[in-house]
């Protein structure tokens, strides 16, 4: 099988464990109003369901991903496919909120290892020329598992009860694994960058870079620390949205539950299947061109998608709602596309798998951790709708903070640890040095 080939089934394959990655996380959020009849469970409650997957997930990023630049990512990657399907099996023994938040927490461990193992496995398939591309395909698949996440769980939940789609996506993820165990191959690391495409086995990495010498690179590259700022917020109005917009569409606008599961999730993550691609292919364009290209397209993304999160939460009408949440969901994906590409351009290759882990571990406890939960505490003591509101404004932090980056100081970042490169396609970017 040609490399050529190859590398794009690498990501059609890491596309379906995606897929299940997030439906299993998502199912939950749809759930909330039978949780809270069946358990009794306050606002509060219902939050820290949603944050104890972030907290564990992103407390145990940076060890997962150093971890990922030690072992073959294929077996990260399977592996932790095993566990957290395993996990959503068990998740219906549940019978009260501390067993139900103990699933939640354990299902963060688990799926901790895929986005450090998987990214990382995609950047030394893909070089430079189509890396924002194949991850922004990748991405496509976070949003239709959120789609069937949520409007799987609502559906069945209104029928059978809560309790069975975690049965469901839980087996399905371990066939899965079953089946890809013999189609995965593990390439060696860096490999793209220099404009090779080798599928050799790499166990070890001999020059892994310790973690107390990976913190000193990112302390000396202000793009990497931008880039994790604002991944944090933008995560954190992402986290709003997505685990209490089934909630409040339920209550404000007396949507049934399934109805409400899936309203919450196809708008958005529809129009974010659309904006994904796009925005990694401008970014691929646009980083022949200037250093800072694939930051700058998230920058203007987050600014231009903040408007519409602002009228999620103040609209009245289901129709504005509706145009909202696709507009979101739009640029969103344009933003998504390059969450790893962009810092992963100012990073050295043998450090992919902690940067993705210590990304994520910003992005989920400094965003993800907080948002539910911060919501839960606004909804109680004002309404669901201002909470909303007002995460609008983390979106437009999270923009300013990553124009500052592309403008600023990419060109200098990117330099640092840009190695000559002749791609496939004949395209050669011009060499640049710090200043």
């Amino acid at each position: 099988m040609r490399n050529g080939r190859y590398k794009w089934y690498v990501v059609g394959m890491l596309w379906c464990i995606s897929f299940f990655n997030y439906a299993d996380r998502e199912a939950i959020f749809s759930l909330f109003p039978l949780l809270q009849k069946e358990m009794r469970l306050t606002s509060i409650q219902l939050g820290l369901l949603g944050s104890a997957f972030a907290w564990v997930y992103g407390l145990t990023a940076p060890f997962a991903g150093s971890i990922v630049d030690l072992v073959r990512r294929k077996n990260a990657i399977l592996g932790g496919l095993y566990a957290w399907s395993a996990i959503a099996i068990l998740t219906p023994v549940s019978r009260t909120f501390p067993q139900l938040f103990s699933f939640m927490a354990a299902e963060g461990l688990g799926e901790t290892f895929y986005y450090p193992a998987s990214m990382s496995m995609i950047s030394d398939f893909h070089g430079r020329a189509t890396r924002s591309r194949a991850m922004g395909a990748h991405q496509t698949s976070v949003y239709m598992g959120t789609i069937a996440g949520g409007s799987f769980a609502g559906l069945i939940g209104e029928h059978y009860g809560w309790r069975w789609s975690f049965f469901v996506f839980g087996g399905l993820g371990i066939l899965l694994g079953s089946a890809l165990v013999r189609l995965l191959r593990e390439p060696q690391r860096g490999a793209a960058d220099l404009g090779e495409q080798s599928t050799r086995s790499e166990p070890f990495l001999k020059e892994r870079i310790p973690v107390q010498a990976f913190l000193g690179i990112v302390w000396r590259t202000p793009s990497a620390m931008l880039l994790m700022a604002g991944f944090a917020c933008a995560n954190f109005v992402a986290l709003v949205l997505l685990s209490w917009m089934p909630k409040f569409l339920y209550d404000k606008f007396h949507l049934s539950l399934a109805m409400a599961g899936l309203s919450a999730t196809i708008f958005v993550q529809l129009a974010s299947l659309v904006g994904s691609p796009l925005g990694g292919w401008f970014a691929d364009v646009l980083r022949r061109k200037v250093a800072g290209g694939r930051m700058l397209v998230q920058a203007i993304a987050l600014l231009s998608g903040g408007p519409f999160v602002l009228l999620c939460g103040a609209t009245k009408s289901m129709g504005l709602l509706v145009i909202a949440l696709t507009a979101w969901g739009l640029f969103k994906g344009l933003y998504d596309a390059n969450i790893f590409a962009s810092v992963f351009d100012v990073i050295p290759a043998r450090a992919r798998g902690t940067a993705a882990g210590f990304m994520n571990m910003v992005g989920w406890l400094g965003g993800g951790g907080i948002a539910p939960v911060a919501i839960g505490f606004i909804a109680e003591r004002s309404s669901l709708s201002m909470a909303i509101s007002l995460a609008s404004l983390v979106y437009v932090v999270a923009g300013v903070l990553l124009l500052v980056a592309a403008i600023r100081f990419a060109a200098v970042d990117v330099a640092r640890w840009e190695p000559p490169f002749q791609s496939a396609a004949g395209f050669q970017p011009c060499e640049r040095r710090p200043q």
